[in-house]
């Protein structure tokens, strides 16, 4: 609606009776005048798009951790989350409401919930600080020396056919900030878009972002990865011709 300085609304209101259906007609024409806001799944230009998926999907944030980074690395089977509550504080309900949130937003990717961690291909560790540096050594490298790196992280192994297994390890108890941004970042990124980028503001695929939410960007995002068009194992090359109808079709899945 067209702002309306409220000093002069208060003169205009002040007109005598008679005046004010006129000035009732007025305001319902300049409303309807004005124009419309985007949806949300238009925000986005194409090329901003395809430059996010581009950014996010063919690379690594730690290029040491695969022998092709610059595939398309995606699950190609039910994902199924099995949470490790270490943490004094439990996060279970938070986690499991963000997978299932995950599964209703994003076309072609069924996440789930077992109650079986060796039925499990993404297993999710919530811990506090004093736990971190252990279980990433124990648990997700299985090297008592290695070296820890961030606040939060995620690791996938991945093969020609898709993730085989993805392994997050979220802190929480540095605030609700932390632990949300953690979560949303390190689970999306297990499950195939590792990488990330200054340049995207409104994404959690930055490290300079202050967002701790599923942003409608990366919810595009993840339906174009998750697209049936899009293959693991494709290069940006062999996706270049196909993305432009992928991004079409993300944007009548995202509202």
């Amino acid at each position: 609606m067209p702002f309306i300085n409220p000093l002069v609304a208060k003169r205009v209101f002040s007109l005598p009776h008679v005046l004010r259906p006129f000035l009732a007609l007025i305001i319902a024409a300049l409303w309807l005048s004005a124009p419309a806001a985007k949806a949300a799944n238009d925000s986005f230009s194409t090329v901003e798009l395809l430059a996010g998926f581009e950014k996010t999907v063919f690379g690594l944030e730690y290029r040491s951790w695969s022998w092709r980074p610059y595939q398309v690395k995606k699950f190609t089977k039910p994902v199924q989350f099995y949470v490790y509550n270490l943490s004094r504080r439990d996060r279970r309900g938070t986690v499991h409401r963000f997978v299932k949130e995950i599964g209703r937003r994003v076309g072609g990717l069924t996440t789930q919930i077992t109650n079986d961690p060796a039925a499990a291909n993404f297993k999710v560790y919530v811990v506090d600080r004093a736990q971190y540096v252990p279980v990433v050594r124990k648990d997700i490298y299985k090297n008592d020396r290695a070296k820890v790196p961030g606040r939060c992280l995620v690791r996938v192994v991945s093969g020609r056919k898709g993730i085989k297994q993805s392994a997050a390890v979220i802190v929480s108890d540095e605030g609700e900030f932390l632990f949300k941004r953690c979560l949303v970042e390190e689970i999306l990124q297990g499950l195939g878009p590792m990488n990330d980028d200054e340049s995207l503001t409104h994404s959690v695929f930055n490290d300079s972002s202050r967002h701790s939410r599923f942003t409608v960007f990366d919810q595009l995002i993840m339906n174009m990865l998750y697209d049936p068009r899009i293959k693991p194992g494709m290069s940006q090359e062999q996706t270049k011709d196909i993305l432009p109808l992928v991004v079409r079709d993300a944007r009548r899945r995202v509202r």
